[in-house]
C-alpha cells in the first residue's frame, strides 16, 4: 500500500471541509452548507486507483487550534508530509493574520517535511465580481509566491460552484500518480490505434481526470473539469435511484463520445469527431485495452511495495 500524507489547512471557515467532501465523499454544493467546523484534526484515508492512499488529514482552522499545531503538534502534523494544501477565502477581512498562519506552517514544512509539495488556493472566486477574477487571483498568486520562498508554490482558484475545484484536485493527485507518465504513453499509443480526437482516464470513486491523450486542440481548455462534475452529478442522480453507473455514450453531428469502467479503478471516455463511428468499434479496442492498462496499475503498484519493503 503506498500512503502519502496530505495536509489541509486554513483558517476556519475558509471552505477546506466542504471541498474535500464534494471531490472525496460524493457531497453536492449546495448540501455542504450543512457541514460544521472542523474540530482540531479529522483524519481520513481515501483510496485512489486502488494502491494508491491519501492519508488526510484536515485541519481545524480555529485560532486555538492553529497555535496549538505550531506549539505542542508541529512534529505530529508536519512529519512525513507529502503535500500541503493551503485554502485561502479570498474574502477574508484578516488578511495579516492569514499570512501570518501561512508563514507559520511553511516554516513547520521546512523544518520536518522540506520535500513536501505545497498548493495554495484561492477559494470562493464566485464571490468575486467576474470581471475582477483574473487580477485578484494574479495578485495573490504573486503574494503568495514571494511569501512561500525558498518553498514552490502553485495557486489555483476554486470554487464549490463550478469546475475550477475539480481542475486545482485533479492537478494535486496527478502529481502523486507514481507512473502517471508510462499510463501517459500508453493512453497516446490507445489513441492512435482508435484514431480518436481525445482520450480521457479518470480515476473511479472521484471522476478525477488523472491522465489524457490529446490529437487534435480543442478550444475548450477547461472541459475536463466541467465533464468530472457533470459526470459525477449524474452518477450521484443515479445513485439516489438506486441505480448503477456503468457506461454512457453521446452523439450529435459533429462527434460521439463513450465513457466505460475501464480498469477496477478507472473510467475511460474516447472522443472522436466521426459521429457515425459504430459503437462496436470503439468498444472492443476498450476491452482489449483493458488488461494492458490493469497490468500498467499492478506493476505500479508491485515497484511501490519493491520501493517502501527496502
Amino acid at each position: 500500500m503506498n500512503r502519502k500524507k496530505v495536509l489541509l489547512m486554513g483558517k476556519s471557515g475558509s471552505g477546506k471541509t466542504s471541498m474535500r467532501s464534494i471531490i472525496f465523499a460524493n457531497y453536492i454544493a449546495r448540501d455542504t452548507k450543512r457541514l460544521g467546523a472542523t474540530i482540531d484534526v479529522e483524519h481520513s484515508h481515501v483510496r485512489l486507483l486502488g494502491n494508491l492512499v491519501l492519508n488526510l488529514w484536515d485541519c481545524g482552522g480555529q485560532e486555538s487550534f492553529m497555535e496549538n499545531y505550531y506549539r505542542s503538534q508541529k512534529e505530529n502534523i508536519f512529519r512525513n508530509v507529502e503535500v500541503l494544501i493551503y485554502v485561502f477565502d479570498v474574502e477574508s477581512r484578516e488578511l495579516e493574520k492569514d499570512v501570518h498562519y501561512y508563514q507559520s506552517c511553511l516554516e513547520a514544512i521546512l523544518q520536518n517535511s522540506p520535500d513536501a509539495k505545497i498548493f495554495c488556493l484561492i477559494h470562493k472566486m464566485d464571490l468575486v465580481q467576474e470581471d475582477h477574477r483574473d487580477l485578484i487571483f494574479n495578485e495573490r498568486q504573486e503574494e503568495l509566491k514571494k511569501l512561500s520562498k525558498p518553498l514552490d508554490c502553485t495557486c489555483y482558484r476554486t470554487s464549490i460552484w463550478d469546475e475550477t475545484l475539480y481542475k486545482a484536485w485533479s492537478s494535486i493527485v496527478y502529481m502523486l500518480i507514481p507512473n502517471v507518465k508510462e499510463i501517459e504513453t500508453s493512453l497516446r499509443d490507445f489513441a492512435a490505434i482508435q484514431d480518436a480526437d481525445e482520450v480521457l482516464l479518470f480515476e473511479k470513486a472521484t471522476f478525477l481526470v488523472i491522465s489524457h491523450a490529446e490529437r487534435h486542440q480543442h478550444r475548450d481548455v477547461h472541459r475536463f473539469e466541467k465533464i468530472s462534475n457533470i459526470i459525477k452529478q449524474f452518477k450521484l442522480s443515479c445513485s439516489k435511484l438506486a441505480a448503477h453507473f456503468d457506461a454512457m455514450e453521446v452523439r450529435n453531428s459533429n462527434f460521439a463520445a463513450f465513457i466505460d469502467v475501464f480498469t477496477p479503478n478507472t473510467y475511460i471516455m474516447v472522443i472522436s469527431s466521426d459521429s457515425q463511428i459504430p459503437s462496436e468499434a470503439i468498444l472492443i479496442n476498450v476491452r482489449n485495452a483493458r488488461k494492458h492498462f490493469e497490468r500498467l496499475e499492478k506493476d505500479s503498484h508491485q515497484a511501490r511495495s519493491l520501493a517502501f519493503n527496502r
